[in-house]
């Protein structure tokens, strides 16, 4: 039984908190259908079932509420999942002393307000009798469908008996993978905890707190994703009264003295607005919204004093695309625009579905006036989000579908786990990626704290077209691991926009990424990734790779760009040749078993002059003199350690070409490559750019001597412009 229900013989009294005590003014308050009276309903429901051919007087309002979305809705699944659950839970009480039945009665009132479709309705009715009753998911799919049967289940909590301190983690994380499926899970749970953080004054003042505060970093982050704005204000007006009270009461005030006030100059810019768009011929809505109080409490620390037109915003509703743009360039040309706050959400929509033109105009005395320009389907959306999209299994005008009592179209068997959702936003997908990587409850439930946190997201482009959504401050380390995954660790570079970049570069909305990856299968990831690491994914997979390579990764005190233990190894196992040098490498050093490393950043081959570095693990890595990672680790007092060439004249070096591009030219370079007696260890070639290739290759050469004549039968390759041996010319920006 959830903590909501309570013997009947011991009735806890209401208290009202802050939130529920406080009546806004009537100027302020958003027209909707007059609260339920959650008592009245209770005596309704403990009459118990009514005749078969009516439906029950407790869900009138809920069918009203139906109706006016739905209005060929079969309201027949709702009769009986009433029934079901108001003999299923009879005798139980809420700690307000309401009878339990009027707990799913009120969530589903408010997703029936929403425009939620039959089966969301039906399940939200039982959202709680598999939980808190004998109901079964089994019963429950016999009655109303798997649909049905899927959605109770997904909101079903995880009992404590079972997983103790990690229940509430656990159930998040089945609902949220449940969500992947049928974001309808997800619709339900946000009303569950509408109504309870509306009724949670009966409750102790810390369980208050807790609650508040996991509805803020969790359901409110998720209400926003899901662009439930409706549910997600009053969630955050009512956490704002729990745990900011002090803040909230000051707040509530300001917005008493401003109802108080005669003159409102958005009533006032709204009448000229209405005029503006009459003489234009522009059929629209203008309505005057009043902020919640969370908004006005946040304008009041941007701005400081408070004006009559920060306590709301004006609405602008018309009935087709087109007709907003009309709009804008109406009050763009008779009222004064203030250009900076123009933002047009219908041509690039926000992630969580919202679309809206946002402009704002300033009165004669100074005051800036904030409009939204959106047709009403648009209104509708940015309300209530996905509950607006109504059935996800259901095609072309079957989209709002009705019946529950059957299977939804596309349901597979439950068997396989899995259901198509084709509204499943990338950033959920992203979100359930990563959370099968995080096995541990405590780190599930910190990285989802800490991923939702992240309510910005921005697009980047890949070079062949397609998209990739990252959260806001994201770096190409995160747009590599979001891309290809653990390969990702293979990442050596990146170019932003066409130039060259570090993989610490934070992105911005548009731009277009190219990342470069490494064909050595031994490329590894650096520690310093972790710093610039921004989405769970990339954090997870780095670490995890650290955690099974110890003492792997490039050291923290190393350079970006410089990996000491870049050398380019075999692909057959790595192996290593006597005193613990990779193949191919004869080096000695003044540190007697030491082993020894080509640097990636210079590949020295005999006869350079080289000079090396210790790292971690013992390695020494080697470098030629003129190399600029060289300069760098002196400046940084770095220990030199002498090494000089060994008897073995073999080497490894990498070459870079840049050429002109042709058909055949990687078959004709490849053949010069081996007529020259080199043997290609890995390669690149980057996607052409303004018709030049530049393509790496990583060698093995029986003796460095042949070096000069294998790069001047690549020269005389045609097409081929340049060939160089790898040397980074700058050194790497220091890492914060």
């Amino acid at each position: 039984m959830s903590a909501e229900a309570t013997n009947p013989s011991t009735p806890v009294p209401v208290v009202p908190t802050a939130a529920t005590a406080a009546v806004a003014p009537a100027s302020v308050r958003r027209k909707s259908r007059p609260r339920i009276d959650l008592r009245r309903l209770g005596r309704a429901a403990l009459l118990g079932p009514t005749a078969r051919d009516r439906l029950p007087d407790a869900i009138g309002h809920v069918v009203e509420a139906h109706r006016a979305h739905h209005p060929d809705a079969d309201l027949e699944p709702l009769r009986r999942a009433y029934v079901l659950a108001e003999s299923s839970h009879r005798g139980q009480m809420r700690k307000s002393g309401e009878p339990y039945i009027t707990h799913p009665l009120a969530v589903t009132l408010i997703l029936a307000e929403l425009g939620a479709e039959t089966t969301t309705l039906t399940a939200s009715l039982l959202h709680d009798t598999v939980e808190d009753t004998e109901v079964t998911l089994d019963q429950v799919r016999e009655q109303f469908g798997e649909e049905v049967r899927y959605l109770v289940d997904g909101v079903t909590k995880l009992e404590k008996v079972d997983y103790g301190a990690a229940a509430e983690p656990e159930t998040f994380r089945k609902m949220l993978v449940a969500t992947g499926s049928d974001v309808r899970v997800m619709s339900i749970k946000l009303a569950d905890r509408l109504h309870n953080m509306r009724t949670l004054g009966v409750m102790r003042r810390e369980k208050q707190e807790r609650i508040a505060g996991v509805t803020r970093d969790v359901l409110i982050p998720l209400a926003e994703r899901l662009g439930v704005q409706a549910l997600k204000t009053e969630l955050e007006d009512l956490v704002f009264a729990i745990l900011h009270p002090e803040e909230y009461e000051h707040t509530r005030e300001l917005i008493a003295e401003n109802a108080a006030r005669t003159a409102d100059p958005l009533a006032v810019v709204a009448e000229e607005m209405r005029g503006v768009l009459r003489e234009a011929g522009i059929s629209a809505e203008v309505l005057i919204r009043p902020r919640h109080f969370v908004s006005v409490h946040r304008v009041a620390r941007k701005r400081g004093q408070l004006r009559g037109a920060d306590f709301g915003r004006l609405l602008v509703l018309v009935g087709e695309d087109a007709d907003c743009y009309g709009v804008l360039g109406e009050l763009h040309t008779c009222m004064t625009p203030v250009v900076s706050e123009f933002k047009d959400f219908i041509a690039v929509p926000k992630f969580n579905l919202y679309q809206s033109l946002h402009t704002a105009v300033a009165r004669p005395d100074g005051q800036v006036v904030e409009v939204l320009i959106r047709t009403h389907q648009m209104h509708k959306v940015a309300e209530a989000g996905v509950v607006a999209l109504g059935n996800p299994y259901a095609s072309g005008t079957d989209a709002t579908a009705t019946d529950a009592s059957a299977d939804g179209p596309g349901a597979e068997d439950p068997a396989d786990g899995e259901r198509a959702d084709p509204t499943r936003p990338g950033w959920l997908s992203r979100l359930l990626e990563w959370q099968q990587a995080a096995p541990d409850p405590d780190t599930f439930w910190s990285t989802l704290r800490e991923d939702l946190a992240q309510d910005r997201e921005i697009t980047v482009f890949r070079p062949d077209g397609g998209t990739l959504g990252l959260p806001e401050g994201a770096s190409c380390v995160d747009a590599a691991y979001g891309q290809y995954g653990e390969d990702a660790h293979a990442c050596i570079g990146a170019r932003v926009n066409g130039r060259l970049a570090t993989l610490s570069t934070v992105l911005k909305d548009g731009d277009t990424v190219e990342l470069l990856m490494g064909q050595d299968p031994a490329s590894e990831p650096s520690r310093e990734w972790l710093e610039h690491a921004h989405t769970p994914a990339a954090r997870i997979a780095i670490q995890r790779w650290l955690t099974t390579h110890p003492g792997g990764g490039a050291p923290a005190d190393e350079p970006a760009g410089y990996r000491a233990d870049a050398d380019f190894r075999e692909r057959r196992g790595h192996e290593s040749g006597p005193g613990g040098r990779p193949q191919g490498a004869d080096v000695r050093t003044d540190r007697p078993g030491a082993a020894v490393r080509l640097a990636g950043c210079c590949t020295p081959v005999p006869p350079d002059e080289i000079t090396g570095f210790p790292v971690r693990g013992g390695v020494v890595t080697v470098h030629r003199v003129e190399c600029v990672a060289v300069a760098h680790m002196k400046s940084r007092g770095r220990t030199e350690i002498g090494v000089r060439w060994g008897e073995s004249t073999a080497c490894r070096v990498t070459l870079v070409a840049e050429s002109f591009g042709r058909r055949g030219l990687l078959a004709d370079l490849t053949e010069a490559i081996a007529l020259a007696g080199g043997d290609i260890v890995s390669a690149t070639v980057e996607p052409p750019s303004e018709q030049r290739v530049r393509h790496t290759y990583t060698l093995q050469l029986p003796d460095a001597a042949g070096l000069p004549s294998l790069m001047r039968a690549m020269r005389d390759v045609p097409g081929v412009y340049d060939v160089s041996r790898t040397q980074n010319q700058t050194p790497a920006p220091r890492l914060p």
